[in-house]
């Protein structure tokens, strides 16, 4: 059965709970401009939802956990105060608060992390849960690391959409706040954003579907060649990728104000967030 989402923008409360925006895995990629790994830490009714990792304490404090080819061309900040775990704390909260994960997808810059917190579940759309266990191809051989997962993990595997999101199908994932997979393949199979809806908007993260934030411009999209490169090469479908962009464009022109489309990866849009805007 088919549950509608219906966004109702309420007034912003004092005592709406936080969403904190959190960096927690700097890359510095040749030839581009310094990359973030966009996380977010959502206090729930039951405990702390957080939406990607970054790099896990293990692969920032014993680095050759990354692969030679990662730290070459990303050049991650390996900084242990920088991981999830770390800023779970700074913040004030106990790791073990985390209840659930929710993936992009299973990269390790995105997906590192998981082994911090034992005791979460981790949820991940079926086709991303697939490509990464069986790894294929040469691509996913690449991209994958079983060593992240390997001492087992809650998985939640979503099969199915049971939602619709904006004209997205999409599986639900939380509630309060309502937090939903919404696929998005192309840089991965199983490639999902995350929608979190805030009292009055949404936030849609949208994983590794793009880059750099003038990908999604309305106006004049365009994207340093560095980056642009970067994507064609890691894409699972590259095709299918740019098509997606083409449907974030269409809901940022048909809903301004309503979703807050970002990426994992762009610092401006990361920096505009984690300041409130």
């Amino acid at each position: 059965m088919s549950v509608r989402t219906t966004p109702v923008p309420q007034r912003r409360s004092r005592a709406a709970r936080t969403i904190h925006h959190l960096d927690c895995a700097p890359l510095r990629p040749i030839g581009a401009a310094p990359l973030v790994s966009h996380c977010l830490l959502i206090p729930t009714g039951s405990g702390l939802g957080l939406v990607g990792t970054g790099l896990g304490a293990a692969e920032v404090s014993d680095p050759r956990r990354l692969g030679a080819l990662f730290r070459h061309t990303m050049r991650p900040e390996l900084d242990l105060s920088r991981t999830a775990v770390h800023q779970v704390r700074a913040l004030g909260y106990d790791p073990y608060d985390v209840t659930d994960i929710v993936i992009t997808h299973l990269d390790l810059d995105h997906a590192g992390g998981i082994a911090d917190f034992p005791q979460a579940r981790v949820h991940v759309m079926a086709d991303e849960y697939r490509s990464a266990m069986r790894r294929d191809t040469r691509l996913e051989v690449n991209r994958y690391l079983p060593a992240l997962w390997a001492h087992g993990v809650d998985w939640v595997v979503h099969d199915t959409a049971d939602s619709d999101w904006f004209g997205f199908p999409a599986a639900r994932v939380l509630r309060a706040p309502d937090v939903l997979l919404v696929p998005l393949p192309g840089h991965t199979r199983g490639h999902s954003a995350v929608a979190v809806q805030e009292p009055d908007r949404w936030l849609l993260h949208a994983g590794d579907a793009y880059y750099f934030h003038g990908e999604v411009d309305l106006r004049r999209p365009r994207c340093p060649r560095p980056l642009a490169l970067h994507q064609r090469l890691v894409a699972d479908d590259h095709e299918l990728r740019l098509s997606q962009l083409e449907r974030l464009m269409e809901l940022r022109r048909a809903h301004p104000r309503l979703v807050r489309v970002f990426s994992s990866h762009d610092a401006h849009e990361f920096d505009l967030l984690a300041n409130g805007e």
